[in-house]
């Protein structure tokens, strides 16, 4: 998928990093493409688990400062590549842009080895609402500016599928196109049980403790 990237967005840059660990084989892919040095600039702390899965801001944003820590000498008066696998809310990769350009890149170019999040997974993998996924209510240019980025691309559909060497059809590809395989019922969320007894929240709860909440980033 990294080689994908390169060839629909090739970018004229001093160096290609990963955001570790979920982006290292993209990166290392579009740098063996491109022909770009590869360097591991962001050093991960293992014991902080995926910023996106967390309940609250407060903790997703404690998560995000703790999590990875940069080799600035890597970057510096550099142009940079960043690839990562994804952007669910855009928590941890402005983080990580703002951390780059503060270390003295000259340019942060953002590339993400999917296609933009736009629906979320009703089968099991813990997607947020689509009112929190970035893509789905974001233009590219307005997460772009968001992140603060010099650019922001994402891999195609297309490039997606040809990177595995299957036909589309081997894949669900709901949380893209919001085709759903299998039929679901939407009020059978992953939070029925907890709300039966009496230890959840509705959306329209969740969502005012969510927009309550103090945030550090």
């Amino acid at each position: 998928m990294g080689r994908e990237l390169a060839r629909e967005f090739p970018i004229q840059a001093d160096v290609v990093i990963p955001v570790p660990d979920s982006g290292n084989c993209a990166a290392l892919g579009y740098s063996l493409e491109s022909e770009i040095p590869y360097e591991m600039a962001f050093v991960r702390n293992h014991y902080v688990g995926r910023s996106f899965l967390q309940p609250s801001q407060l903790i997703r944003d404690f998560n995000v400062r703790v999590k990875l820590n940069l080799i600035g000498e890597l970057v510096r008066d550099k142009r940079v590549i960043v690839v990562d696998d994804s952007i669910v809310r855009g928590t941890t990769c402005k983080a990580r842009v703002n951390n780059l350009k503060e270390a003295g890149a000259r340019e942060v170019h953002v590339l993400v080895s999917c296609p933009p999040h736009m629906n979320p997974c009703v089968y099991g993998i813990d997607f947020p609402d689509r009112n929190k996924l970035m893509a789905a209510n974001h233009s590219l240019e307005e997460i772009r500016k968001y992140l603060n980025a010099d650019s922001l691309h994402y891999l195609s559909i297309e490039g997606m599928v040809k990177a595995t060497g299957l036909p589309r059809n081997s894949f669900c590809m709901a949380c893209y196109d919001g085709n759903y395989p299998v039929a679901f019922d939407p009020a059978m969320d992953k939070h029925i049980i907890e709300r039966r007894n009496g230890r959840g929240h509705t959306l329209g709860e969740s969502l005012e403790a969510e927009k309550a909440q103090i945030r550090l980033l």
